[in-house]
């Protein structure tokens, strides 16, 4: 039987993306909790490179990167539903929303959260631009691949989950049905689903979490 362990943290969007997808294959999995603040040996020696959770270990081999464990998972066990799509075109197409949500709104997102003055304004208009277009894919879509949970909806599990907390606790809201109605109804639509909604973190333990990140920040 194949030794399948995860490094990663509780809290963390792109830890729970490799959950995610574990569960929905129905992979057995070890997982271990990392104190990013202090870096066990086994995450420095699993990654190197960027010295970051997630990591997978399959039989000792580690994977890093959450996309690119995401592929791994869906590519290694066949049983459960496919994380993404069967064809060239359509894998191709999921693969650039995923790393345009990773690479452009997370970034503009967090920064929006984080400063303050001109620069806070300069960052929700550009924020509020890489949403535009999220919400223009969604357009007529329940999720971003049709009608079932895949790739570039576990990807975006920190706009559908994090950001609405994170919002709350800065005391500013620009992800509104007013401006984005599609992607408000994928949040509605993604949180709500029975498989998402019984592994999302615990709301009040993250915010905890998430203040307590913020005013060691200020």
């Amino acid at each position: 039987m194949a030794e399948v362990k995860l490094l990663g943290s509780w809290r963390s969007p792109y830890s729970r993306r490799v959950e995610w997808a574990l569960k929905l294959k129905g992979v057995e999995y070890e997982f271990i909790e990392e104190d990013v603040s202090n870096k066990s040996p086994l995450l420095l020696q699993s990654n190197p490179v960027h010295k970051k959770i997630p990591v997978l270990l399959h039989n000792g081999k580690p994977i890093a990167e959450s996309l690119v464990i995401l592929e791994y998972i869906d590519e290694t066990w066949e049983n459960g539903p496919p994380i993404l799509p069967k064809s060239p075109y359509d894998r191709a197409v999921a693969r650039f929303w995923a790393r345009f949500l990773d690479e452009k709104c997370l970034p503009a997102f967090r920064t929006a959260c984080l400063v303050s003055g001109e620069e806070q304004v300069k960052a929700k208009e550009e924020a509020e631009e890489s949403l535009k277009v999220l919400d223009n894919e969604l357009k007529g879509k329940k999720f971003f691949g049709g009608d079932g949970i895949g790739f570039v909806d576990i990807v975006g599990n920190f706009i559908a989950y994090w950001s609405v907390i994170i919002q709350e606790l800065v005391g500013t809201e620009f992800i509104t049905k007013e401006k984005f109605p599609n992607l408000c109804a994928w949040i509605d639509e993604y949180v709500n689903s029975s498989f998402v909604k019984e592994h999302l973190p615990d709301r009040e333990k993250l915010a905890d979490s998430l203040r307590a990140r913020f005013q060691k920040k200020k």
